[in-house]
């Protein structure tokens, strides 16, 4: 014999599926509102990091599709298209929702340039050639045989660079790179540093300023546990 117990069970289980369905179906229609609809479309783009490049080159870059929905922009794609201008050394691209694309950028920065016919060739820490047009003020200049960003003197040359305690580099005039073995810094003043080869940088680093305290004209760190000063 059923219950006025049983009765209400049965009808607080049947309310349960009957807001259960219509849960369902109102996420199914927010879902299709939001993937097939221009409702969560991009309509603003913020760029932040952005120093040498210009903001419209980005954004061109970005190819984002109009009316297209946030879930449905390929972020990935557009942030391997932004890195792939020169001058950027990484991009990422999130969506912020609602309807913002928020882009953050690294540009690569000069640590040495090498003069040609065409204009100074600006390299980063990495070794790579992103840029042809005027050197900065302060970036030392690379002399060596073969300068490029497949030269591997030319890329040992960069490493140096970019290992340099920071009150060393803004001495730094030109870089004189004969081999991956061979490279010296010429520094402002008319003094020099033998730095050698890539090894032992860390070690290097942390000798040369007590280093160049001392009166002398060369410097050299080639072998960090012996260094000389003539």
């Amino acid at each position: 014999m059923r219950t006025a117990g049983d009765w209400f069970d049965r009808a607080h289980r049947g309310r349960l599926r009957l807001w259960g369905l219509l849960g369902v179906c109102v996420l199914t229609v927010v879902v299709v509102l939001a993937w097939f609809t221009p409702v969560l479309s991009a309509s603003t783009v913020e760029i932040d990091g952005l120093v040498a490049v210009p903001e419209e080159q980005v954004r061109d870059k970005l190819e984002i599709p109009s009316g297209r929905s946030m879930l449905r922009i390929d972020t990935d794609a557009m942030a391997r298209r932004v890195a792939g201008i020169p001058k950027v050394r990484t991009a990422r691209v999130q969506r912020v929702f609602p309807s913002t694309v928020k882009v953050t950028v690294v540009e690569r920065t000069p640590v040495l340039f090498w003069d040609s016919p065409q204009g100074a060739h600006l390299l980063d820490a990495e070794g790579v050639e992103f840029a042809i047009e005027d050197a900065p003020i302060g970036v030392p200049k690379l002399t060596t045989e073969h300068a490029g960003g497949d030269d591997p003197v030319t890329r040992a040359a960069a490493s140096v660079l970019a290992v340099l305690p920071a009150a060393l580099v803004v001495q730094v005039d030109e870089v004189v790179a004969r081999s991956i073995s061979n490279i010296s810094l010429n520094l402002r003043d008319g003094r020099t540093v033998v730095w050698g080869g890539i090894n032992d940088a860390e070690r290097k680093a942390a000798v040369v300023m007590p280093l160049l305290t001392r009166d002398g004209t060369v410097f050299d760190v080639s072998s960090p546990n012996l260094v000389t000063v003539k």
